[in-house]
């Protein structure tokens, strides 16, 4: 099982896998009981990535499993906080010692049909004509990153999290926040480029 790439740090594992069709994935060995049910309408390639979550976290800890909290993954036992992401052939995982959240987009212009869902209009003067979907989707993942360290306590991408203008030439420090009336949680993310994705990390 080859990684693709490793971010990892000094507080946190993190890894990427892209999957090959020569890779093994025995849904048997690597998907936990409690999950069966789960999974079991999932289209193939939604349970690949799930499967390859499974592979990465075995590498790493080999007798623990992904666990589900009102869809909120957890690791039993619970000796260190993490978080998932899967966007086929991709799958990620990271696991640390902090509250922590990745994703991986695509690049896609679609996002742009659907900007008024996640951000207001106040918050795009910064963003370039001509690269718009590489700030949306930076802009989208940060704040799907920042959702999965707080999970459903804010449930709006729109109203709840910010992202603060940046550079392109300037992406492992972007100033983000969580906030509602009684709490406003800085944070600062860390963007990748790879192929034609876009990856995120957040962390405590």
């Amino acid at each position: 099982m080859p990684l693709y790439r490793d971010f990892s740090d000094d507080t946190a594992i993190i890894l990427v896998w892209k999957y090959d069709e020569n890779d093994e994935l025995n849904i048997d060995e690597l998907l936990e009981p409690e999950n069966a049910e789960k999974v079991k309408d999932y289209h193939p390639k939604k349970l690949l990535e799930v499967l390859m979550v499974r592979k990465l976290l075995k590498s790493i800890k080999p007798n623990s499993k992904i666990l589900y909290k009102e869809r909120e993954p957890f690791l039993s036992p619970k000796d260190a906080e993490i978080s998932i992401t899967h966007s086929y052939p991709f799958a990620a995982i990271a696991i640390s010692k902090n509250k922590i959240g990745i994703d991986i987009e695509k690049f896609n212009p679609k996002i742009l049909r659907v900007i008024d869902k996640f951000t207001y209009e106040n918050e795009r003067g910064f963003i370039p004509f001509d690269t718009e979907v590489v700030f949306y989707t930076i802009i989208w993942s940060v704040k799907e990153s920042m959702y999965k360290i707080h999970h459903s306590k804010h449930w709006s991408l729109k109203k709840h999290y910010e992202v603060r203008p940046f550079e392109l030439k300037h992406l492992h420090s972007i100033k983000c926040r969580v906030h509602d009336d009684q709490i406003s949680d800085e944070l600062k993310a860390k963007v990748e480029f790879f192929d034609e994705y876009c990856f995120t990390i957040v962390e405590e």
